[in-house]
């Protein structure tokens, strides 16, 4: 019930991040039930159902991802000494987020469920009744277990990624408790990511496992859900391991953006930019070297496709869809929790006399510069990626 009433006083923009949740989810469950209904109706191709249902947690991990940056960036699950005091700590308000990622996961579950059915004809009465009985595989009943085991699938581990992510969460100083006595420390330079090589090393291999597997055709060893069904299993391990590359990579290519930034006499804007970059590295690193493997993905296949009369299929669109979308949302997510934890700062700046203009210059710097090394790797390895399978 605290959820619930914390989730109805949210503000309207943290209630809309929890229905975009609710809508990546039920996204991925109608993939899933789609995968079932497709089982269902072909028996005998058992293996090419299995091969579809992998497919789904493509989705499913963007999805569980973006879930998780939600529950972070709830402003009812960040501690407060208030909260505190009336014995809702860290570790309590890591549950309340986990039940309220369960329950907005759930409710698309369960949306998921009703479209399906009614689409698949067993709903009747509204428009479109049975309007993909044909595709849904409306002639074969479906297993209630396995259409409850799916559905589960997405509000489980969002729920449990949610509430492990944060009791990881280090408790913010929001400064609601100031220390009578403080302390003035000095200040030390951010600590590196250590993920670069192996993130550079995981790229490169990706790369060259796709390069080698791509010869010959490779038909129908691990197809797409949908038209795309010539893509060899090599080449899909490869691109999944440029993928992991890329994010394990993005915190450190972060972070040295911020030192580019600093680097060669800089004024006191290019220094605030720097440094916050190389602070932040961490917490957007990651996605935004996420959102880069996608658009390179998007881009490859663009180009081996795009020209030629061999449209996507509906799911394998809709599949598209929710990974792009999830990816760049958890990367506006993650953005707004930077900003949501270095609050405190910008507000001393303010109290210092620091012009809104230089910060707005340094927040246009930190972006200049992650696009200005993002953008040409995400072509680099677009074209890398795409080079054997047109060549």
């Amino acid at each position: 019930m605290l959820a619930l009433r914390l989730a109805r006083g949210s503000h309207p923009l943290a209630l809309m991040r929890r229905l975009l949740v609710a809508a990546a989810s039920a996204g991925v469950g109608f993939l899933m039930l789609c995968t079932l209904g497709y089982a269902s109706g072909h028996p005998a191709e058992s293996a090419e159902a299995t091969l579809r249902l992998l497919w789904c947690f493509v989705p499913l991990a963007a999805t569980v991802q973006f879930a998780v940056a939600v529950a972070r960036t709830d402003p009812s699950t960040r501690p407060h000494s208030g909260l505190s005091a009336v014995g809702l700590g860290p570790v309590r308000l890591a549950v309340l987020a986990t039940i309220s990622t369960a329950i907005s996961c759930t409710l698309g579950s369960a949306v998921a469920l009703l479209v399906f059915l009614h689409l698949r004809g067993d709903l009747t009465g509204l428009p479109f009744d049975g309007a993909a009985a044909g595709l849904l595989g409306a002639d074969a009943p479906l297993p209630i277990a396995a259409v409850l085991v799916l559905l589960a699938l997405v509000p489980v581990s969002a729920a449990t990624a949610s509430g492990l992510s944060l009791r990881a969460r280090p408790v913010p100083d929001t400064g609601s408790s100031p220390d009578p006595a403080p302390q003035d420390p000095a200040p030390t330079a951010p600590t590196p990511p250590t993920g670069l090589p192996w993130g550079v090393a995981l790229t490169t291999a990706g790369l060259a496992m796709e390069a080698y597997m791509s010869r010959g055709d490779g038909h129908t060893l691990l197809p797409l859900p949908g038209r795309l069904d010539a893509t060899p299993v090599g080449v899909l391990v490869g691109w999944t391991l440029t993928a992991i590359g890329l994010a394990v990579a993005g915190p450190g290519l972060a972070y040295h953006c911020g030192r580019l930034l600093q680097a060669v006499r800089p004024g006191a804007v290019r220094l605030l930019a720097g440094r916050v970059l190389m602070n932040e590295a961490r917490r957007i690193g990651a996605p935004l070297g996420v959102v880069c493997a996608v658009l390179s993905a998007t881009v490859a296949a663009y180009a081996l496709y795009g020209t030629e009369p061999r449209p996507l299929g509906p799911l394998t669109a809709l599949g598209a869809v929710l990974v792009i979308g999830c990816t760049t949302a958890t990367l506006l997510t993650s953005a707004l929790e930077a900003k949501q934890d270095r609050a405190r700062t910008t507000q001393e700046l303010r109290q210092m006399g620091t012009p809104a203009t230089a910060l707005w210059a340094a927040t246009t710097l930190r972006g200049v510069a992650l696009l200005i090394v993002f953008v040409p790797l995400t072509w680099l390895v677009a074209e890398l990626a795409a080079l054997p399978l047109t060549a």
